[in-house]
């Protein structure tokens, strides 16, 4: 919730299970805040306010707390005694400055306010009611995570400069490294309250979380055990561990780890049931992603990323480009993201500018130091030198990490024309051949290529087949040109004479003629050096009398010469 980036006021919480058994007594407040039963504290202390065994002022705080840690932003402002939605519109100025200077009113009340604005995403509020709180450690942290949403590097620093060596210190400094995408330096701020601090579990799941950034979803798992052993229902903890199982295995198994948290109907469920309706649309391949996304949009920073995957996935590349054109990217995500997008559509629209955008962005990510040595950032090299048409260099970076993208189409499909560009057909044509995606599969890109390597690797017949499979379109047309081209140059003059036929009959262009005619010499200097079957002069003489040129009676009395005097029934 710390990414929360725009205002987004938490529903009521779920209702919690208030049945005890028989013969128990009442448990005391600081019972259920240990067993973060916050629902029935809750309930505790609503019931004491109405038997009036708990000071109004006193109950509403804590009622406060506990509604905040449930999720239920709303709930919470109305604890600390303001009124929540007249504060949101700004219609009780004068009544919320007449609250605070009541005699009863507690000083905390405005940090605690400014707190719950925080993560209600109400940043200006916020620092409103922070700077009125007095000094105190929480209020320099709070406003060195506001500075930080500000983008403000001054009072960042300012704030920075105000912290001290104690733990809620250091976990503050943490958080902004995380949000910053300097992972290893929140790692090592964790561990080292860690070795002092053996019963803050929760602190293993900061670094999962950090690992999981970092691409070490093993590690990830490995550390937050730790903490599920001891919290197995944490919200927090079992989708972390969702998401793991989605970069280790697949969208099914991560599926499975979050159903077993909606199941268990936990009243910490309701805290992040924002991210889990996201989650639950990648998981799933982003069905449902058009009624989940877009209100989540800046309130789950990736909801705006994941709608513009989306967006790509139906090959709605202008409606992607809309949604990201105006995001000043700040984590490599991001920028990877902003540059497929422009890729996308420099291709689409023939645009030299958004090509030039892509490679920048591709560019700027590989050539970082957090992101060179990873997978994301070899891949963004890999880009950037394809769009150059330096396929040398795209070769070195795809080569470096191949191992982990065996069975993954788009890099193979990549890596297949790298090869291709750089003359290596027989391992070009290996490459595509392995690729399972019938949309790749029918891409007019992908069958050029195939074809190509299928004529440099002397299988002319293969690339014919390719044609015949299409329907007659441009690409089909296009098709039909390299096939005559290509076979032409490596003299395979039969293929190349049945295409350039095939081009003469769409488009009496008298290029296709001139094609057509030198392929069939071709053919019949094959048959007379003894490369070409006999039986092939019978088709070759049907093509060139089915064009209607002067040329044509010339050359077949030529050849019908031949095969008489060589018994070659024609």
């Amino acid at each position: 919730m710390l990414s929360r980036a725009k205002p987004a006021v938490g529903g009521t919480p779920p209702p919690g299970d208030r049945r005890r058994k028989k013969g128990k007594e009442v448990p005391q407040l600081e019972e259920l805040l240990a067993q973060r039963d916050f629902t029935g504290a809750i309930a505790l202390l609503e019931f004491k306010q109405h038997v009036g065994e708990e000071e109004e002022e006193d109950g509403n705080l804590w009622i406060g707390y506990c509604a905040f840690h449930l999720g239920d932003y709303k709930r919470a402002l109305e604890g600390h005694g303001m009124l929540a939605y007249a504060v949101m519109v700004q219609l009780l100025d004068m009544e919320y400055e007449a609250l605070t200077k009541q005699p009863t009113c507690s000083p905390d009340v405005w940090v605690n306010l400014a707190c719950t604005y925080f993560f209600l995403g109400m940043y200006t509020q916020a620092e409103q009611a922070a700077l009125k709180a007095p000094k105190s450690g929480l209020q320099n942290r709070l406003l060195f995570h506001l500075a930080h949403k500000f983008s403000d590097e001054k009072k960042l620093m300012n704030s920075h400069q105000n912290l001290q060596d104690v733990t809620e210190d250091q976990l503050s400094l943490a958080s902004i490294h995380y949000m910053r995408s300097h992972y290893q330096e929140a790692i090592d701020i964790y561990k080292r309250i860690l070795l002092d601090n053996r019963e803050y579990l929760a602190l293993n799941v900061y670094v999962a979380l950090c690992y999981y950034k970092l691409d070490y979803y093993d590690v990830s798992q490995e550390v937050l055990a730790v903490y599920l052993q001891q919290v197995p229902d944490s919200t927090i903890a079992l989708n972390l561990k969702a998401c793991n199982h989605f970069r280790l295995y697949n969208g099914k198994a991560a599926e499975a780890e979050l159903k077993n948290l909606t199941d268990s109907a936990s009243s910490s469920f309701e805290f992040g049931k924002e991210l889990i309706k996201h989650n639950l649309v990648v998981f799933r391949g982003g069905e449902g992603a058009l009624q989940v996304l877009p209100p989540l949009v800046d309130v789950i920073p990736e909801a705006r990323l994941n709608l513009v995957i989306y967006y790509l996935q139906q090959d709605d590349v202008q409606e992607a480009y809309n949604l990201i054109k105006d995001l000043e990217p700040t984590a490599p995500q991001e920028y990877i993201l902003k540059g497929v997008v422009n890729a996308a559509l420099g291709q689409e629209m023939g645009s030299r500018d958004h090509l030039k955008i892509a490679q920048q962005f591709f560019q700027l990510v590989g050539e970082s130091a957090s992101e060179c040595d990873t997978i994301p950032g070899r891949q963004c090299m890999s880009s950037c030198f394809f769009l150059l048409r330096q396929f040398p260099n795209v070769l070195i970076y795809l080569n470096s990490i191949k191992s982990y993208f065996y069975n993954n189409d788009t890099f193979n499909f990549n890596y297949a024309q790298a090869k291709a560009a750089m003359g290596n057909f027989s391992e070009a044509e290996e490459v595509f051949l392995l690729i399972q995606s019938e949309k790749i599969k029918s891409d007019f890109v992908y069958l050029s290529w195939l074809a190509r390597c299928y004529i440099m690797n002397k299988k002319p017949q293969l690339a014919w087949k390719l044609y015949l499979k299409m329907e007659t379109s441009a690409d089909s047309f296009n098709l039909l040109q390299l096939i005559a081209n290509d076979c032409y140059k490596m003299r395979q003059f039969y293929y190349s004479a049945k295409a350039f036929d095939v081009l003469e009959r769409l488009d009496n262009n008298p290029e296709y003629w001139e094609g057509k005619r030198g392929a069939c010499v071709g053919v019949f200097q094959m048959i007379l050096a003894g490369r070409e079957a006999k039986e092939t002069l019978r088709e070759v003489l049907h093509l060139l009398k089915s064009t209607g040129n002067s040329q044509v009676e010339y050359i077949v009395r030529i050849m019908k010469k031949w095969a008489k005097e060589n018994r070659v029934p024609v």
